[in-house]
């Protein structure tokens, strides 16, 4: 043991916790392991993905060790579960945590919908704050003598890094990790991976040590929804999410663009993003819409007409689309699936750089973005172009209703903001379109605005800002 604690004053070590794809795209593609080589003299990225994703190419000092798969026992289960849909119970009068309150309660009539039914009874009266950490505590009970325990144990104990940063907030088996850090007396941070994340979803997985922020506005939403968290380290840093736009290997010329994607380099270019399955159901209307505006001329001019999909799925949603309406051009991410026999085989899909220069390429070249409400919004946004939302569903027509979206605490204020166009129909959209079309700076101003109060930092120097307050944390 004394062995250990001298070469840990020898050495600063980071361990890096990569959970997911989108995890490897904002903290193994951006600027970050470089930045924190400049902090640390050793990265180890602990990795909920197949050790052989990741290439980072000439850095001796960074390390990968694939975690174990963790698979949560009944008794576990129970008390994450209450402690969720305690916070949710909490938090209710949210309206996106009120609808994934309302999408957990069960409808079929197995044992585990029995038991959730019962964990719903149970918080609809113990949902305070001191009954949320109850149940983590009982949460964290199961772990003291499992497996996973022994398992995370004996792989934080063989590197003892000066800190473990998580980059996401939320999946399961993060709990036991942090646990186990805490045992070993190594200090935890956690990165708050989403914008919508706080406002919207249900409990974080852990009660980290510190956290990293996007913005004041995300420190503030910590603080409420994470009363503790204000005796706590919590730094406001942005997000490497959208760095790849600023870092030259991400560069590509306007003439790359065209020639990649085979669109008219003579006519503007509209380009449609889209969500995943889940969320986004509406998509292959919208598209469908949008074609037939194209195909019928009513334009206002002819146009380029790009799609992107979401990098969570295949694309095998939209095949229809694709046969009815050939001249769509489509860009279908360049993220491989790594691992099948997985408990969230979504997470599992990891980017190439390659998809970054697209994605990159797409942004700074397109003249018009429309999605349903998603985060790229303010990733068009950092390029100063337009944006449209379409929102057709109310629950009473024939479609998903994707207008509950915009009650949504994060979404609520883009809408208020005025750096989008809301359309709620064919003609709305319509207008819309030829509006921003020709003027696309007409919200501008208002754009600018969001960007700064959602993501609050320059995206310039971003993972150095992030690198730089670890360290403070870890020597604190």
């Amino acid at each position: 043991m004394q062995a250990k604690n001298s070469a840990k004053k020898s050495k600063h070590i980071l361990g890096l916790v990569i959970v997911d794809g989108v995890g490897y795209r904002n903290f193994i593609l951006s600027d970050f392991i470089y930045q924190s080589l400049n902090n640390f003299d050793e990265v180890i990225v602990y990795s909920g993905l197949p050790s052989e994703s990741f290439e980072i190419p000439g850095q001796e000092n960074v390390k990968i060790i694939e975690l174990p798969i963790f698979k949560e026992s009944g008794r576990t289960w129970f008390w994450r579960k209450a402690k969720e849909v305690a916070h949710m119970q909490l938090h209710k009068k949210y309206t996106g945590i009120k609808y994934n309150l309302q999408k957990n309660y069960p409808s079929s009539k197995s044992r585990r919908a029995q038991v959730t039914k019962f964990i719903f009874r149970l918080t609809s009266e113990f949902h305070s704050e001191k009954w949320i950490n109850r149940f983590y505590r009982k949460q964290v009970s199961t772990f003291k003598n499992s497996e996973i325990f022994k398992s995370y144990k004996d792989i934080l104990e063989n590197i003892n890094p000066d800190i473990l940063f998580f980059t996401h907030q939320r999946p399961p088996y993060l709990a036991p990790l942090d646990f186990t850090a805490k045992k070993l007396g190594i200090k935890t941070c956690s990165f708050i991976f989403s914008w919508d994340n706080l406002p919207s979803k249900g409990r974080m997985a852990a009660s980290f040590d510190s956290f990293l922020v996007w913005s004041d506005l995300m420190k503030k939403e910590l603080n409420y929804f994470y009363p503790e968290t204000e005796g706590q380290s919590v730094e406001v840093v942005g997000t490497p999410q959208f760095e790849p736009y600023v870092l030259d290997g991400y560069k590509s010329s306007k003439e790359e663009f065209y020639k990649k994607f085979g669109l008219d380099p003579a006519l503007k270019t509209i380009c449609y993003s889209c969500g995943d399955a889940s969320t986004s159901k509406n998509d292959p209307v919208y598209i469908g819409v949008i074609a037939k505006l194209i195909e019928q001329k009513k334009l206002k001019e002819d146009i380029n007409f790009l799609v992107r999909t979401s990098p969570a799925e295949d694309g095998s949603r939209f095949r229809d689309v694709e046969e009815n309406f050939s001249f769509i051009n489509w860009n279908y991410p360049k993220w491989e699936l790594t691992r099948k026999d997985h408990p969230e085989p979504w997470s599992q899909r990891v980017p190439l750089a390659e998809d970054l220069i697209d994605l990159r390429s797409l942004l700074e070249n397109c003249d018009l973005n429309i999605n349903m409400c998603s985060t790229m919004s303010l990733d068009f946004m950092l390029f100063d172009k337009p944006v449209v939302n379409p929102a057709f569903g109310t629950g009473e027509n024939d479609l998903y209703d994707d207008q509950k979206y915009l009650q949504y605490s994060h979404y609520k204020r883009v809408v208020e903001s005025g750096a989008v166009a809301i359309v709620k129909n064919e003609e709305q959209l319509l207008r819309e379109i030829n509006f921003s079309l020709k003027n696309p700076e007409a919200r501008l101003k208002e754009q600018k605005e969001l960007i700064k109060l959602q993501i609050g930092k320059p995206l310039e120097g971003t993972s150095k800002r992030i690198a730089a307050a670890l360290k403070t944390i870890s020597e604190a």
